[in-house]
């Protein structure tokens, strides 16, 4: 595997008022809305926001937690880098035998089917690595 197969995929971003974000992702700034999901049983939606089609361009995904009442802080509004790759499974045996920290395995995201992996940084910051769309 080779890191020129890798590509930014999207950042995620945790959001208290999802309509007010979305009308400053695309009114404001003139992104488009590429796709939305809810995910009842997890209590939240997922919208992803971007410049083009995400096979092509990276996104900004907008989570929005239901019933989330206080603001978010910087420290926990924060959520992470994608990096698309074309198998998660080799790209985390790859990345554990050069002394990376893996700190969720690969496999299916939660209440869904894509299959995702999470990588932690220096600094603590984490890395999501996903399998392209279907």
């Amino acid at each position: 595997m080779s890191e020129s197969q890798y590509r930014l995929a999207h950042t995620m971003i945790r959001v208290r008022d999802l309509e007010r974000s979305l009308d400053f992702y695309t009114r404001i700034l003139g992104m488009q809305v590429l796709r939305q999901k809810e995910y009842p049983e997890g209590k939240f939606t997922n919208t992803f926001v971007g410049y083009g089609p995400e096979d092509t361009h990276p996104a900004i995904e907008l989570t929005y937690n239901w019933g989330q009442e206080e603001p978010y802080d910087m420290g926990n509004g924060w959520g992470h880098v994608a990096l698309e790759v074309p198998d998660v499974y080799a790209a985390c045996e790859a990345l554990q035998s050069v002394g990376a920290n893996i700190t969720r395995a690969p496999g299916p995201m939660k209440n869904g089917t894509r299959v995702i992996a999470f990588v932690e940084d220096p600094d603590g910051y984490k890395v999501e690595l996903l399998e392209p769309l279907d």
